[in-house]
Order: structure tokens, then C-alpha cells, then sequence
């Protein structure tokens, strides 16, 4: 969920203050008045979640000393400044240092609404776009979000952090939806290049000739410096490979053979992901011999959703916790026959397609208790069947099950383990041990 803005109002005329903080409340805004510059400063820094709305004429630091402050710590932080009759040509120079935008007094009380939601737009995408960029950067994080306690997912983790210290060029080849532009920003993580470059293509979305200029050159009149560039000494993902041309894979293997033998810091590390879609091929099909065994000699396969076992369940329980947060509603009930198709579906979109019917259950069960059933009756997988693609003992949709209906009602009691023991007709000593089975512990819940 977004994060709520707040707008830092700045006057030092105090029913000025207090008129614009009525309005910007009543508008639907937080905020928060201050009398004077300093007293702002002492708490508003880099990636100060708001805006800021400030008069220029005041005593001791003025509105403009004030925005050059404010651009120092921050040059993304939108700031709107009240000029007064005569001030124009100050707002202009104002705009020039950094300012979003200014109003001039007396002004219309929707204009400055209607400011403060485009500047409060622009502030929440500047804060998402840092957070990501710090996400990307951190390996341990990137790794969290490869969510799931399955030997696939456990061996996945392992398979990433070992090589990405071996730092050598990689090929990820896996189904649609199961994490592969996530596992190739992780790879760049968790390694000696973390913090560097790491620039991405996708090599279905443009043209041989648009796709040739952008990897390997030449530098276009703007100075845009080609990918193999940009990215040296960090990592280059091509995402897509299997679609590129013959021509430009010839290439990109010169590429990768002049950098052959160094082992310094201005070589670059190339990731490739193939997303081949045609089940008869493998991704060696699309790509020269020569090329797929440099690129294939480091490979990474991530498991389909349909063989990571209880990892649908907690990872369905989890989309649809998130979902009922963001809309308002209640997480639906999963049955035992609900549970069990969920574990026997092929999941061609895997992951992806996991999520999109988290986010319909959620919604339906908001309009009506209709079941997830009815969603897997209608899903494109056509469940409705029951179809089991890979065969799976009894004993393990048995513990699935069973921990899934131990997970939901320890939430839904926020850890009370005797409301837990009357529901699930179990003893404790009985609960106890289950938990201890499946990973769970009480205070997770509280």
C-alpha cells in the first residue's frame, strides 16, 4: 500500500499557515505548519515522505535560502512557494533553482489542491523508484523475496548465492512467471559487483537494428552510451535471449570472448534469461551452439509453482492477506477440497498466475462467500478436473493441508494458542509438536 503524504506548510503569518493546513486537511492531506524555516529543517530530510508548501518573504531565512537548503538534502523534493505581488520575477528564478511550482497571492485555494496532488504524485513515484533502487542493491533482501521453504526454493537460494560469487556469465532458463528477472538482479546482489551497473534489455521488444545501436553501439548523438558500456564492470541482463538475431548473437559471443581471461573490474558479467514458451524446445534450440555453452556453463532452472508443494498454500495465504489489506476485506477461507486443488494444478502461469487468483478470490469474497472453487472452475488452467501433472504422495497434501489450517487459525486468533486448541479439537502437547513440525511459532502471530 502507498504511503500516505504529508504536506509541510512554511509561513511565518500564522492564519496563513493555519487557513492553508484547514484546506490541504480537508482536501485529504496531512500536514504539518511550521513558523519559520529553521524549525522545518530541523525535520525534514532526504526522502522526506511530502511536499512542501512555503511562503519566500520571511524573517531570518527566506523562502529562497530556504529552497537552496532543501535542494541540497533533497533535489527531488517537490517545493511550492507563495510569492507575493511583485515577487514574479523571484519565482521564476526560484523555478530555475528547483522549485515545482509557485502560486502568487491572493491565490484560488482548489489551484493550490490541484498543485499539491500532482507535487505529492511526483514525490510517492521519486520514493518508490529509490526503495526499489535499494532493493535491487541488496542481495538478502532480493532473497527474502524468493518466498518458500520447499527443497526447490531452498536449493534455488543456494544455487544463487554460490554463483553469484563464481561471477561468471549465466543463463536462466525457466516457465513464464517463475521469478527469473528477480533471480538475475539477486545474482547481481549477492556478488563482488553489487553496487554497480546493472542494466537490463528485453530483447523481444525492438527491432535487429534499434536492438544492434542499443547493446553494442554506436553511441547515438545524444550521447547515450550502449548497453555494453554502460554496464561495464557490472552486469548486463538480456532478458528474452531465444529472440535474439543470429546476427547480434554472433556478437554479443565476441563480446564475451575479448573479455575472456580478465578478471578485472572494467569486464562485464552477462545474464541471460530465456522465456521459451514452446515445451517441444529448449532454450540450446534458439541460440548458437558456441554462445549457449558460455552462457550455459553457470545455469539456473527456478522450479514451476506446481512442484514447490506447500509453498502454494503459504504463498496463496500470503497473496490473499495482502489483498484483503489493500481492498478493505476479509482473507478468504481455503477448504480442504479448495486446498487440494490448489496443490494439484498444473499452474502454467505459475507464480504470476498464483497472485492474479489471490486477487479474485479476495474480490469475490467481498461480494459473496462463493468459495475459490468457483474461481478454479472458470480458471484458464481448467482445474476443474482436478488433473494431478505430477504425482505427489498422499502424506504430503495431508501436512500442507494441515499447516495451512494451522497458520490461518493461529492468525486469525492473533497467536492465542487456547482459542487455537478449541478450534482445531487438538491438546496442546499435540499443537505443540505440530508447530514445531511445520516451522511455526506463536509469536509470529501475536
Amino acid at each position: 500500500m502507498s504511503q500516505k503524504m504529508t504536506v509541510a506548510i512554511v509561513d511565518d503569518e500564522e492564519d496563513m499557515r493555519q487557513s492553508i493546513s484547514q484546506w490541504l486537511s480537508l482536501s485529504g492531506y496531512d500536514t504539518s505548519t511550521y513558523a519559520t524555516a529553521e524549525s522545518a529543517l530541523a525535520e525534514i530530510g532526504p526522502d522526506y515522505p511530502g511536499i512542501v508548501v512555503s511562503d519566500i518573504k520571511m524573517p531570518g531565512m527566506d523562502g529562497m535560502a530556504f529552497l537552496r537548503r532543501l535542494m541540497s538534502l533533497d533535489s527531488a523534493l517537490p517545493v511550492i512557494l507563495i510569492t507575493g505581488h511583485g515577487d514574479v520575477a523571484m519565482a521564476v528564478e526560484a523555478m530555475q533553482v528547483g522549485a515545482y511550482d509557485f502560486l502568487e497571492k491572493p491565490f484560488n485555494p482548489d489551484r493550490m489542491s490541484d498543485l499539491s496532488r500532482r507535487a505529492t504524485q511526483a514525490r510517492r513515484l521519486t520514493l518508490d523508484n529509490r526503495a526499489l533502487r535499494r532493493e535491487l542493491s541488496d542481495g538478502t533482501v532480493l532473497l527474502r523475496k524468493l518466498v518458500g521453504s520447499s527443497q526447490p526454493m531452498e536449493r534455488l537460494r543456494e544455487d544463487i548465492l554460490d554463483l553469484a560469487h563464481a561471477d561468471g556469465h549465466v543463463l536462466i532458463d525457466g516457465e513464464t512467471g517463475t521469478g527469473k528477472s528477480l533471480i538475475a538482479h539477486a545474482l547481481h546482489a549477492c556478488g563482488s559487483r553489487q553496487g554497480r551497473k546493472f542494466v537490463s534489455i528485453n530483447c523481444a521488444a525492438h527491432n535487429e537494428d534499434e536492438l544492434g545501436t542499443r547493446i553494442f553501439g554506436p553511441v547515438t548523438e545524444g550521447g547515450r552510451l550502449p548497453l555494453c558500456e554502460e554496464a561495464r564492470g557490472g552486469t548486463l541482463c538480456l532478458e528474452d535471449i531465444e529472440a535474439l538475431p543470429d546476427t547480434l548473437q554472433a556478437r554479443l559471443l565476441g563480446l564475451i570472448n575479448d573479455q575472456s581471461g580478465d578478471h578485472d573490474t572494467t569486464t562485464t558479467r552477462v545474464i541471460a534469461i530465456c522465456n521459451n514458451q514452446d515445451p517441444d524446445k529448449s532454450c540450446e534450440d534458439f541460440l548458437r551452439n558456441d554462445l549457449f555453452f558460455r552462457l550455459a556453463a553457470m545455469q539456473i532452472s527456478p522450479p514451476p509453482l506446481r512442484q514447490r508443494g506447500e509453498d502454494i498454500l503459504n504463498l496463496f495465504n500470503r497473496f490473499t492477506e495482502g489483498f484483503a489489506e489493500e481492498y478493505g476485506g476479509d482473507t478468504p477461507e481455503v477448504t480442504a477440497k479448495e486446498a487440494a486443488q490448489l496443490l494439484q494444478a498444473p499452474w502454467p502461469g505459475n507464480v504470476r498466475q498464483l497472485l492474479n487468483l489471490a486477487e479474485r478470490a479476495v474480490l469475490q469474497n467481498k461480494r459473496a462467500n462463493a468459495g475459490i472453487s468457483s474461481l478454479l472452475h472458470t480458471d484458464s488452467t481448467e482445474i476443474q478436473h482436478s488433473v494431478v501433472t505430477e504425482g505427489k504422495p498422499l502424506k504430503e497434501y495431508v501436512e500442507s493441508f494441515e499447516r495451512m489450517l494451522i497458520d490461518n487459525t493461529m492468525r486469525r486468533h492473533r497467536g492465542s494458542i487456547a482459542n487455537v486448541m478449541e478450534e482445531l479439537c487438538l491438546p496442546r502437547r499435540t499443537l505443540n509438536e505440530k508447530m514445531a513440525k511445520y516451522g511455526l511459532t506463536r509469536s509470529d502471530y501475536i
